[in-house]
């Protein structure tokens, strides 16, 4: 039985190392050893880069692109829109012509 419960542990290290989850816990855990003013919460340091390196859910993820691509499809469309005024205004008459009519 003693051999079981070390085989289940290996196992449960070589899913961890595997997952990236030893490294991303390593990371975090050199960040807040260097952190040279040490905060209050070493639990609430942990959580908040462990949230920020990794959404608990993808959708979050896509929620943070999206206000990326609404600018980005937003200064296309200003782009567009100028190039069509500079177009449109080479078969408008000057202002002038049309106030003298």
């Amino acid at each position: 039985m003693l051999n079981s419960a070390n085989s289940k542990h290996e196992q449960f290290w070589r899913y961890l190392e595997k997952s990236g989850v030893l490294d991303t816990l390593t990371k975090v855990l050199i960040a807040l050893y260097e952190e040279p003013k040490k905060p209050n919460s070493a639990l609430g340091f942990l959580k908040h880069h462990l949230g920020a390196a990794t959404p608990e859910n993808p959708e979050i993820e896509l929620l943070r692109l999206e206000p990326l691509k609404m600018k980005q499809k937003y200064e296309a469309i200003a782009e567009e829109n100028k190039k069509l005024k500079a177009k449109l205004s080479q078969y408008e008459p000057p202002q002038e012509e049309k106030h003298a009519e």
